[in-house]
């Protein structure tokens, strides 16, 4: 497939000797445009790579605070329509930063497969994570969209054995992201030492980069995360921080900033993952 804003931003990082800092918000979340906000400040407080969430009814992986989010974006009128259109305006303003859309099939197979790859594309979305759709599943979305130019990333988890891992690589293409934990997001911390044996497997099975993530939340964990994955997926922490600033379910002067600091303090934890300090 055709180089994407994942590749270039990857080969970028890896010049410079650095993991990658994964960010994900549900889209919607807690209204439009304060979404819309904390999406464009994102890559400024230090995110390489945003993922953004389409809201589901069923969000079956995520724990208590994205599907609180999710429910906050659906009850505010989020549909896929209005997350394409926080793309476009997110890309009217920055033409570098990979964005992923990440969630589940429904919403995709609602829309329409081919009219999907087509404005999600057109709105600049450079990859998919869809959680729900096996390798077995292939035809369904993940060809298309590779054909359509728009990476399609799968998940590899600890139960993803040598036997499995090679359907799961198959198709893969932008980054594998290594779910760190057994379980929803959100719940339990990563042992970095169960971590950095999973990376190295993944690595024997495939040349693409690999990003950890479910249940980082600190400096230190992103520091430690990062010296042996290739990049650190930050998402529950996120969704928390616009949860504690809201009022009454509303949007506070505080809530962009409340997100925003705990990337930036994330961001310094990735970037010092290799350095003499680390």
């Amino acid at each position: 497939m055709t180089k994407t804003r994942i590749d270039s931003t990857v080969a970028r990082l890896a010049a410079e000797g650095r993991p990658a800092l994964v960010t994900f918000v549900t889209a919607g979340d807690p209204d439009y445009d304060t979404s819309l906000e904390i999406l464009k400040a994102l890559p400024e407080a230090g995110a390489d790579i945003v993922e953004f969430g389409m809201p589901f009814s069923d969000p079956m992986a995520e724990g208590p605070p994205i599907q609180a989010a999710t429910l906050r974006a659906l009850n505010g009128g989020q549909t896929m329509i209005r997350t394409l259109d926080m793309v476009r305006a997110f890309r009217a303003g920055n033409e570098t930063t990979p964005l992923v859309l990440m969630g589940y099939y429904n919403p995709i197979y609602i829309y329409g497969v081919e009219r999907f790859l087509t404005d999600a594309k057109a709105a600049g979305v450079d990859g998919l994570i869809v959680v729900d759709l096996p390798p077995e599943e292939d035809e369904e979305l993940c060809l298309p969209a590779i054909e359509a130019g728009i990476s399609f990333i799968r998940l590899a988890t600890p139960t993803t054995d040598d036997a499995r891992l090679p359907a799961v690589l198959a198709n893969t293409s932008g980054f594998v992201y290594y779910v760190s934990i057994l379980g929803i997001t959100g719940t339990a911390a990563p042992d970095a030492g169960r971590v950095k044996v999973a990376v190295e497997r993944i690595k024997r099975h495939t040349d693409l980069p690999v990003m950890v993530g479910f249940g980082v939340k600190s400096f230190e964990q992103a520091r430690t995360l990062g010296r042996d994955a290739d990049g650190v997926v930050v998402g529950s922490a996120l969704v928390n921080a616009v949860r504690d600033s809201l009022e009454d379910g509303k949007a506070t002067d505080r809530t962009v900033g409340a997100v925003t600091a705990i990337v930036a303090d994330l961001a310094a934890g990735v970037r010092a993952a290799r350095s003499e300090a680390a």
